[in-house]
């Protein structure tokens, strides 16, 4: 990557679902320097929360393990890499497909990446079986250009 970020933060925590919350929340307070929308943060913790919750029931199973979560801010945009060391995807192109579900006994709905692919502007994903996967998601905050161009406006008109 050769970004230039304004920000950083590195977060792991280990794989139970209690820890979910704690990862959407954690999230949320670092993306709120940009000054989103409550839709916008709305956004960004859902899909922040599918991500983890796909490490957690996927990559690990019913396996202790580590979920990391690294964070940068530009200047106007979130990029948030989401990453276990869990068993891989075999198939991406097949896990993306909407209502695909390698666990239907737990009643997932198969719309973890579609739920993520919507609220994001961008969704990567990259795995190796039996290594991990990482999912990277960007997402543009609009609400701040919008704001300044507002003021631009009024303070040029005065």
């Amino acid at each position: 990557m050769n970004d230039v970020f304004e920000n950083e933060m590195k977060l792991e925590f280990m794989s139970k679902s209690s820890n979910e919350a704690f990862a959407r929340l954690t999230v949320a307070a670092f993306a709120a320097q940009l000054d989103p929308t409550i839709e916008e943060l709305a956004d960004i913790k859902t899909a922040v929360s599918e991500a983890v919750t796909n490490c957690i029931i996927h990559g690990y199973e019913n396996k202790q393990g580590i979920v990391k979560i690294v964070g940068h801010l530009k200047k106007d945009e979130i990029i948030l890499e989401i990453s276990d060391n869990g068993k891989g995807i075999e198939n991406i192109a097949v896990a993306r497909e909407p209502l695909y579900t390698t666990k239907p006994n737990l009643e997932r709905s198969g719309m973890g990446f579609t739920i993520m692919e919507s609220f994001m502007d961008a969704i990567e994903i990259e795995s190796i079986v039996g290594l991990g996967t990482k999912i990277t998601m960007r997402k543009k905050i609009k609400s701040n250009s919008k704001e300044e161009e507002d003021f631009q406006m009024i303070t040029t008109n005065d």
